[in-house]
């Protein structure tokens, strides 16, 4: 029995949508289900369920049909068990489905049945054996206006070569050679091949086998909880330390957090209706005719949810742990179900607050303090080279914070050896790991202390010397609220400190001025790429910091519902272009963040995780300090003492 409308869909009903999609003469031999989602209930609908009440369940599912090329939209309401709404996407206009995990195999395929290729790898000296253990990867095809590329599904594929079947094939590229290929006529449509280069011949191995005899002076780590974590968890349904929310987990998105509220003076108070990260783009530097197409959108193009691993105890996730599955779709239409697909568990920070009281006379102790706590919400998805963590912080004093943790494999080109290049670093001989960035943008639907909410611009401002400021020691804050869409796409400015507050202008503190969050952002460049790119047109999102804009049940995703092979122009940059009034009213942030990755030497083979993220601190939404009935405790093991 589904309970609340924000359950992640179970393995009955996506069934159930296949069958009624089956019944519709919607599905063939060939139809394939790129993506299978909650339809989720507009946010309104939410707020006002009871338990007990009705539950409403409609799911999206977009379909392909493999043969043909064409695909579709559908919407299935489960209650009923019918279609409700159907509608054929024009790829020239409305982008691609996301890719198909069986067309990763097929990728391979076709580039290593096509004459050209093997053709060009004879030319570079690589044999029939060398060829069988190539890599053709599967890599996403961008959208360059080209007219004999309009409305194909296509990918396009890089080599590697492979010393054996445990190699890494990214110590092996083949430089100079792509292959653009069509899906739906499973041929390559274009080869690119700008010339021979040798083929780095160092192994990037990275395993004990191969690395040497690992370290032995490490002690033991244990982390125990005799009692059991502090959190309960009924169901999704997730309660620890006043907070209070809903966790969901699907293809497209991975983790997503629902109605974060924070119980406070005997009531909950909501903060945030929704929280995710909804994208992330990671396009490279190298403007060679057989790379400057590469940029992949992980979200959009290859689901990061689908590709998410299944956590291990004491590797991926350490502690008192309790893990969720999640249950999704297969290329087919059928519920597969990833076990430990969440974890959640507890984690000592050190000091939450403290004070020596140098001026306590009453003989009691002067020093006091509370150890930090919080709870880690968090999943890792494997996306080709790179793999990445994702993890949510909740915090005893209101605070919530994302950090990402990117590591894995950077993905490689090949020079001469010792030949430099603008646009990478050599880590090996011959071995180039090309700059990029990575871009992810966070979806935060907003509801401080309820739905109508205003963003606000606060800079740290200095004040000229004058009259009014002699010695020139003053600075102020100024805050700015963004009022209008045409605004809403701004930029960090660290020079400033620029925080962006979101108020309650209907709801007041003690003081009298309007509860609120702050987002403290950790920024980097945003998209480096030229703003006439192909690139800028499709990933609008990342040339700002933050997008502010009307929240709308139809405004899922910063770049579009359809990424893959889209011309550009959707998303959050059209909604800012349509300027709606953004006071008092329901909104959603989007924001953009992550590093501008100039590889090191360090980074090969295996890259040490790098970590980006953001912060949303309580910002006059108490009326003092939440955590101040924490008890005296240090790591929960007792009260502080001297060693």
């Amino acid at each position: 029995m589904v309970r609340h409308p924000l359950e992640p869909l179970t393995a009955e009903e996506i069934s159930a949508a296949r069958a009624v999609l089956a019944g519709a003469g919607k599905i063939t031999g060939t139809t394939r289900f790129p993506l299978v989602l909650l339809d989720e209930p507009e946010r309104h609908t939410v707020t006002a369920h009871r338990p007990g009440d009705p539950v409403v369940r409609r799911v999206r599912v977009t379909l392909l049909d493999r043969a043909t090329g064409q695909a579709a939209e559908a919407l299935v309401d489960l209650g009923s068990r019918t279609l409700v709404a159907w509608r054929e996407l024009d790829a020239a206009e409305d982008g691609q489905p996301p890719i198909l995990f069986e067309e990763y195999a097929l990728c391979d395929a076709i580039v290593k049945a096509d004459t050209g290729w093997r053709k060009a790898m004879a030319d570079r000296g690589i044999d029939d054996a060398a060829i069988e253990r190539a890599i053709a990867t599967p890599l996403a095809a961008g959208h360059f206006g080209r007219d004999e590329e309009t409305g194909r599904r296509m990918l396009r594929s890089l080599t590697f070569l492979r010393c054996d079947a445990s190699d890494n094939p990214f110590a092996h590229p083949v430089a100079g050679l792509v292959a653009d290929i069509d899906l739906t006529e499973r041929r390559v449509l274009r080869l690119v091949d700008t010339g021979p280069v040798p083929v780095p011949a160092e192994c990037g191995t990275y395993d004990p086998a191969h690395t040497g005899p690992p370290r032995t002076d490490l002690r033991p780590l244990r982390i125990t909880q005799p009692e059991g974590p502090s959190f309960t968890l009924d169901g999704h349904h997730l309660t620890w330390q006043n907070w209070d929310l809903r966790l969901d987990f699907n293809a497209r998105e991975g983790l997503v957090l629902h109605q974060l509220g924070f119980h406070d003076g005997g009531r909950l108070r909501p903060v945030l209706h929704r929280a995710s990260l909804a994208e992330m783009a990671v396009p490279y530097a190298e403007p060679d005719p057989a790379r400057n197409w590469v940029c992949y959108l992980d979200a959009g193009e290859y689901l990061l949810g689908r590709n998410a691993n299944s956590l291990r105890l004491g590797c991926d996730c350490l502690g008192e742990i309790r893990y969720l599955d999640a249950v999704l779709s297969d290329d087919e239409g059928h519920p597969e179900t990833l076990h430990n697909a969440v974890c959640l568990h507890e984690e000592d920070t050190g000091l939450l607050w403290k004070h020596t009281n140098i001026f306590d006379e009453t003989g009691e102790t002067s020093v006091v303090s509370r150890r930090s706590r919080r709870l880690v919400i968090s999943y890792i998805t494997t996306l080709g080279n790179y793999d990445y963590g994702f993890y949510w912080y909740l915090y005893q004093d209101g605070t919530l914070a994302f950090e990402a943790k990117s590591t894995g494999i950077v993905q490689t080109s090949a020079s001469e050896p010792g030949q430099s290049t603008p646009h990478a670093t050599e880590v090996a001989p011959g071995l180039q790991a090309p700059y990029h960035q990575h871009l992810f943008c966070a979806r935060l639907d907003a509801a401080v202390d309820g739905p109508g909410n205003t963003v606000e611009e606060v800079d740290a401002v200095r004040i000229p010397l004058g009259e009014d400021n002699p010695n020139g020691n003053a600075f102020t804050a100024r805050s700015t609220p963004i009022t209008s869409g045409a605004d809403g796409g701004r930029f960090a400015d660290p020079a400033v400190g620029r925080t962006w507050r979101v108020v309650n202008p209907a709801r007041f503190n003690r003081m009298g001025g309007p509860v609120a969050y702050t987002l403290v952002p950790r920024p980097g460049p945003p998209l480096l790429a030229d703003p006439a790119s192909p690139v800028a047109r499709r990933v609008e999102y990342a040339t700002r910091h933050l997008w502010v804009t009307r929240h709308r049940p139809e405004r899922r995703y910063p770049d579009g519902d359809h990424p893959n092979q889209h011309p550009g122009g959707a998303g959050v940059g059209a909604w800012a272009r349509a300027d709606e009034p953004l006071e008092n009213t329901e909104l959603t942030l989007w924001h953009t963040f992550g590093p501008t990755h100039l590889p090191r030497l360090e980074d090969w083979p295996v890259m040490p995780v790098d970590s980006t993220g953001f912060t949303l601190r309580p910002t006059g939404f108490f009326d003092r300090n939440p955590a101040l009935d924490l008890p005296a405790e240090n790591a929960g093991t007792g009260h502080c003492h001297t060693a």
